[in-house]
């Protein structure tokens, strides 16, 4: 097994159980549907508060619906997407492309959980200013962003190589 495959794929399991664990602490821990709302910290207007949502889409909630099949949908496009990233990460040139990748897998298949356990997403993390708030998320979500912005910033920075002239 590559290097890159290997350590992608431990990074992708290290998020994945830190999204699961938060999740289960969320739901039968703190029990937050019960609560709806838990303000955890406030610095002036900003704050971030726990609060319970199910996303039955994708993200920012598009293509949600209520559909008998609509979840399972989503859940086998997520692993196809993922299942295109694990060849990428096999062939990973760079740390940083190794570790995004396996945090977008990681994340990708935490949320795949959620929608054949419960049909939707969990999503408890709500961060606001100045009486506006972003939309609410959770682990996965964080781990699929960061790994897109750093697959963006690899591809904006990284020096190019030399390419092979047509003949």
């Amino acid at each position: 097994m590559p290097a890159a495959l290997r350590t992608g794929l431990i990074f992708a399991g290290l998020l994945l159980v830190a999204d699961q664990v938060t999740k289960y602490l969320i739901l039968d821990v703190i029990n937050l549907p019960q609560w709806r709302n838990i303000p955890l910290l406030e610095i002036g207007p900003v704050g971030l508060d726990l609060t319970m949502v199910w996303n039955r889409g994708v993200t920012f909630g598009l293509f949600s619906g209520d559909g008998a099949w609509n979840h399972l949908i989503l859940a086998a496009l997520a692993l196809v997407v993922a299942g295109f990233l694990l060849r990428w990460l096999a062939r990973s040139e760079t740390r940083l492309v190794t570790y995004a990748l396996g945090a977008v897998i990681g994340g990708a298949i935490g949320n795949v959980i959620d929608r054949i356990r419960f049909g939707a997403v969990v999503d408890f993390v709500d961060v606001h200013a100045w009486g506006w708030h972003w939309y609410v998320f959770n682990v996965a979500d964080a781990a699929i962003v960061c790994g897109v912005l750093a697959l963006v910033a690899d591809a904006l920075i990284r020096p190019e190589t030399k390419r092979k002239e047509a003949p």
